[in-house]
């Protein structure tokens, strides 16, 4: 029994059955890099919180510190909106925050602005994470959306075991129909 497997049965109850062996996960790869790509985006918009003027200042954006630190609050909040169960929308919302960070940085890529080197590489890593978040959106949607499938129809369906006329039947003859019988 591996480490892992020991430490699983730590968390058991007394009667729930123990992990004699993890199998394979049930988590595609696009699931596993949505994952990763949400904690990135915590601790990304921990740091712009946090570090909102050193930011500013390498990037030649003095007095857009309010715009960073907004910037991490929607980062953080697309990271555990991407790890909830409605992982699609977060992981589309870090897409839509990817186009305005990108926005944001064209907008600093001026000639006059003396720190125009950085901005040219945080749009450049801005845009690789960008590639990643469309890859990871499309693939999770492609994996956990439910197709285009014709809803299912039940207006034939009366809701009565034998069926509505057999109700109708029991019920001006005076008679109770059991459960089940036709």
């Amino acid at each position: 029994m591996s480490v892992a497997d020991r430490l699983t049965n730590i968390t058991r109850s007394p009667g729930d059955p123990k992990v004699l062996k993890a199998g394979p996960s049930a988590l595609g790869a696009t699931d596993n890099l949505a994952h990763k790509l949400s904690w990135f985006s915590i601790a990304l918009g921990v740091v712009e919180l946090v570090g909102a003027e050193r930011i500013a200042g390498a990037l030649g954006m003095r007095g857009k510190e309010h715009l960073i630190r907004a910037y991490g609050a929607r980062e953080i909040s697309s990271g555990i909106l991407s790890l909830s169960v409605d992982k699609q929308a977060g992981l589309w919302s870090r897409v839509a925050g990817d186009g305005l960070d990108i926005a944001t940085l064209l907008a600093a890529y001026r000639h006059d602005n003396p720190k125009r080197d950085n901005v040219g590489l945080a749009l450049a890593m801005v845009a690789g994470i960008s590639l990643l978040d469309v890859i990871a959106a499309k693939g999770v949607t492609a994996r956990h959306s439910r197709g285009a499938t014709k809803p299912r129809d039940y207006s034939d369906r009366s809701g009565f075991p034998g069926g509505l006329a057999a109700a109708r039947s029991a019920s001006r003859s005076g008679r109770t129909q059991e459960p089940g019988a036709a």
